[in-house]
């Protein structure tokens, strides 16, 4: 599996310790969180247009076979 465990976990953060400094990180973290909120705004949205979409979709392929079935001779 790749759970990570207590250990790598610390070892990760010593070594993001080691490359940013200590008073880098507050930054990056803050950094990382708005680009995680973006993140999930933009996902939302487009999870949004895909169900309009659909639904555009589904009442635009219901309609002409309505309009078909409404008693015009072939």
């Amino acid at each position: 599996m790749m759970g990570l465990g207590m250990q790598e976990m610390i070892v990760i953060f010593l070594i993001v310790l080691l490359l940013f400094g200590a008073k880098k990180i507050p930054d990056l973290a803050r950094g990382i969180g708005k680009g995680m909120g973006e993140f999930k705004k933009a996902k939302q949205e487009f999870e949004r247009e895909i169900t309009v979409g659909e639904e555009e979709g589904k009442k635009s392929w219901e309609r002409p076979a309505a309009s078909e079935s409404t008693g015009h001779p072939h």
